[in-house]
């Protein structure tokens, strides 16, 4: 008899006595368990305790969808977008020095805002202490571009040429005003750690449409600085840990612990995966732990990612005139540019969520100086990766979506001279945007008062804007749950409506 076999016999006895140490008593506790829920469910009405799959009112989070997304239903009604590119900019960019164009601050120069306008509004520590807050106004030119004509600043004068495809949200308000808690309540509609992010609820709503790369996949450029950023903005909470997202990086190793330890070239490695799973199936059938079918799946993600990854991230075949629509840096592995091209290959092997993260926008002093050095490492990119998406028929259904955690204030923070001035944290008025699938092109939603401090129409929350990336998807915000610790939990919390006026 071969090796082989002798291994394959060896290893079915070693799974027939893991099985006979499954002693009386388990078999007691078990089998009781399972009785005692079901006639618990012969009391009480059978479709409240175990849901009712496939139907348009069965988003209820019974025992077995939690085990397997795939009993969900979804999508609930007719999606627009397939796939999403998240460029999160870290640090809160200046709308008033970007998009939201406020031409009468010039002419206020230097005078005090007026207490009717700031209405009492909290202040972070870094300007409660200030006893004059002065007007200051964008040193940075702006002009009005495409048919559309928005108003966009000189410093980004690459995406002034995109404009016309561009849905401007100019009405954003958050909860927050510190950087931590506001990235972490629009990655995961909570202000506090420990829920699922938003590339992981679509994960385990929707599933996968690439079985060799994982759903959801983070990127973060070298060539920001900043605030710091934490690996559970793009975590599962207490989804499955199979909904995580992995963050790709520049370098050898693009994902950590993927390759394959030195002298040892892999080729039992399937065979290993094969005894793990029957054994995982006797763990599975012991104590009914969903994690160890998340787990065993992660296994078999991190096997067929030893040959698509090295693939997807090898731009070296990418023609010249793509390096030079994206910009030198994206020759760069891990700076902002080469992400952004990293994220169209990724998009086009159909991973459902890519999110990017550049820091560097927090603009507590030079202000202008910060924004024109920023939109330096960003501007070509941000318009280079819609044009190619547009170019290669992807933009068609494709959501990208640009923004950070809040804007800045109209305040100057600190010394306030005609060149320069700083800006505080304000997460009472802010610009995003979103272009591609979905959403209407050259339009412009929401408005801010004269002083780009208060929202005077359409205003749009956090919730919101997370109610309205789902409905895209096509899933209902209010009926994708997931219940852990008693409470059935969404990523839009308790609130939130989808924001029809920008929607096609």
């Amino acid at each position: 008899m071969c090796n082989h076999h002798k291994a394959l016999r060896s290893s079915n006895k070693d799974l027939q006595e893991i099985e006979k140490q499954l002693d009386r008593r388990t078999f007691l506790k078990k089998t009781s368990m399972g009785i005692g829920a079901l006639a618990l469910g012969s009391l009480l009405n059978a479709n409240n305790v175990w849901g009712t799959p496939n139907t348009s009112s069965s988003l209820e989070n019974s025992l077995l969808d939690t085990i397997n997304p795939n009993k969900l239903g979804l999508p609930h009604h007719s999606p627009k977008v397939k796939r999403i590119v998240y460029l999160f900019q870290s640090g809160g960019p200046s709308q008033l020095d970007l998009f939201d164009y406020k031409p009468k601050l010039t002419d206020m120069f230097g005078q005090d805002l007026p207490d009717s306008v700031r209405a009492g509004q909290r202040l972070t520590g870094m300007s409660a202490g200030q006893t004059a807050f002065p007007i200051a106004g964008s040193t940075l030119g702006f002009k009005q571009y495409g048919e559309s004509r928005a108003w966009v600043s000189e410093a980004m004068p690459y995406l002034s040429e995109v404009v016309d495809d561009l849905c401007f949200i100019k009405s954003m308000h958050t909860d927050a005003i510190n950087h931590d808690p506001a990235i972490t309540f629009f990655q995961t509609g909570s202000q506090l750690p420990g829920r699922p992010s938003i590339g992981s609820w679509l994960s385990y709503g929707l599933g996968s449409d690439n079985d060799n790369l994982p759903t959801f996949i983070s990127l973060v450029s070298k060539n920001g600085g900043g605030q710091p950023l934490y690996s559970r903005l793009w975590g599962n909470g207490f989804l499955p840990t199979e909904h995580q997202g992995v963050q790709f990086r520049s370098g050898k190793d693009p994902v950590l612990y993927l390759s394959d330890p030195e002298n040892y070239d892999g080729n039992d490695r399937r065979n290993m995966l094969d005894y793990l799973g029957k054994l995982n199936d006797v763990a599975t059938d012991t104590y009914g732990d969903p994690e160890i079918n998340a787990r065993m799946s992660q296994y078999e993600m991190a096997f067929k990612m030893q040959t698509s990854v090295p693939e997807v991230t090898d731009i070296s075949n990418e023609p010249e005139h793509i390096f030079e629509m994206y910009g030198e840096d994206s020759r760069d592995p891990g700076t902002y540019a080469a992400n952004c091209l990293m994220a169209r290959k990724l998009l086009e092997k159909d991973v459902k969520f890519v999110q990017l993260y550049h820091q560097g926008w927090d603009g507590h002093g030079n202000c202008p100086g910060g924004v024109k050095s920023q939109s330096k490492k960003t501007d070509q990119a941000n318009a280079a990766l819609i044009k190619d998406l547009k170019q290669r028929g992807m933009l068609e259904d494709t959501l990208v979506v640009w923004g950070g955690e809040f804007g800045r204030t109209v305040y100057s923070q600190g010394q306030l001279t005609e060149t320069n001035y700083g800006r505080d944290h304000h997460p009472k008025a802010f610009t995003m945007f979103m272009a591609g699938a979905g959403v209407k092109a050259g339009f412009s939603h929401g408005e801010t008062d004269d002083f780009g401090y208060n929202i005077t129409k359409d205003p749009v929350h956090v919730h919101d804007f997370q109610a309205t990336l789902l409905h895209l998807f096509g899933i209902d915000h209010e009926r994708l749950t997931f219940k852990s610790q008693g409470r059935r939990f969404r990523l839009t919390d308790v609130h939130g409506h989808v924001v029809k006026d920008i929607l096609n």
